[in-house]
């Protein structure tokens, strides 16, 4: 079984987070206070590295199967997956030959096939005679578009060499090219712009020839998205994995696209807000059985004309047409609030309202 940390709630929806090779679950670190405000997440780290101790491991399905072996022992049945490198791999070979185990699927700077056998070779026997030492420089350079991640390079440097030669050698045995159409799971593929190990190329293969995959490429990351670019990466994971009841609720009144660019625009500042609204708002208040949507979609209307919140009234007058309000409907809710809030406040909302329809 694989070192590995569990985060999260007990109840939450199981997660599992696959490392890059010479890295460790600390690689996931930037992501995980959102992740684990929903999900049960399980970071591991490969063998010979953190705190793994070393396997006799010769492909990519033997570190499925630990990886597996460590699902099992945690209660986890059927699991939504995400890796960096050859965690992706696991997770793509997890889907294909597991795939009633995996939800989704999520592979972030990863392949189907990582380059000619003979170069993974050349570092596993490198690795063995001289340990990862010599890596360190190119590795760094390879790894961060922004500035070096210490913690991780240490990970590195600290790897037991046979542990990490072994994982090479399971590298250079991968490939899962002609297989790509049988992965079932949704998937999300994640590029980095500046990615010299594996270029946007390789993403656009998986996605190409995995069946509905989404493509995400962020600019300014190399290989570890997860430090180059963690807020972005925390976003697209975000709106791939499963909703929340609230985040359900959410998509379903305001639409998939609005729900994507809000959460597209989340920054370190706006995050925990837009975490209160979504389990407040959205999975607390708009999912309570005492009023239908229609009738919610009414009184909201009405709050916002009397409040003058004219974008936010845009943005729920199309909330109330796929909440089963007609354009009569709403116009009778606006000229309801001409009484109560006054003509001006129904002036202004009338014009908005308008324009929202003329648009729908």
């Amino acid at each position: 079984m694989l070192h590995h940390r569990l985060d999260g709630p007990a109840d939450g929806e199981p997660l599992i987070l696959g490392p890059s090779l010479g890295t460790s679950l600390r690689l996931w670190e930037p992501q995980l206070a959102a992740l684990a405000r929903t999900f049960r997440v399980l970071r591991f780290d490969l063998p010979g590295h953190g705190g793994s101790p070393t396997a006799p491991v010769a492909t990519v399905e033997d570190l499925a199967a630990l990886v597996l072996e460590t699902a099992d022992a945690a209660g986890f049945d059927a699991f939504h997956y995400a890796g960096v490198s050859i965690g992706g791999a696991i997770g793509a070979t997890l889907a294909l030959r597991h795939p009633g185990r995996v939800r989704s699927l999520a592979m972030v700077c990863s392949s189907a096939r990582f380059g000619e056998p003979g170069s993974w070779h050349e570092r596993a026997a490198l690795v063995r005679a001289e340990g990862t030492g010599p890596l360190l420089e190119s590795t760094a350079a390879r790894w961060f578009a922004g500035p070096p991640r210490q913690a991780l390079l240490d990970d590195l440097a600290a790897a037991d060499p046979e542990g990490y030669a072994a994982c090479c050698d399971a590298l250079a045995g991968y490939d899962v090219r002609a297989e790509l159409a049988a992965i079932k799971a949704p998937t999300l593929v994640v590029a980095g712009r500046d990615d010299p190990a594996t270029p946007p190329a390789h993403a656009r293969e998986l996605a190409d020839g995995i069946p509905g995959a989404t493509l995400v490429e962020l600019a300014g990351a190399a290989h570890l998205a997860p430090a180059d670019q963690p807020e972005r990466l925390t976003a697209a994971l975000l709106a791939h994995l499963p909703a929340t009841p609230g985040m359900r609720v959410r998509r379903e009144v305001l639409g998939d696209a609005h729900v994507d660019r809000a959460v597209a625009r989340t920054t370190p500042f706006t995050r925990d807000f837009q975490d209160f609204i979504t389990r407040y708002a959205w999975g607390e208040i708009w999912t309570r059985p005492g009023l239908d949507r229609r009738t919610r979609s009414c009184v909201t209307l009405t709050a916002l004309v009397a409040g003058g919140h004219l974008e936010e009234l845009a943005m729920h007058v199309r909330a109330a047409l796929r909440n089963g309000l007609t354009p009569d409907e709403i116009g009778e809710v606006l000229l309801q609030s001409a009484v109560y809030c006054g003509v001006p406040a129904a002036n202004a909302a009338f014009a908005v309202a308008q324009r929202v329809l003329s648009e729908e």
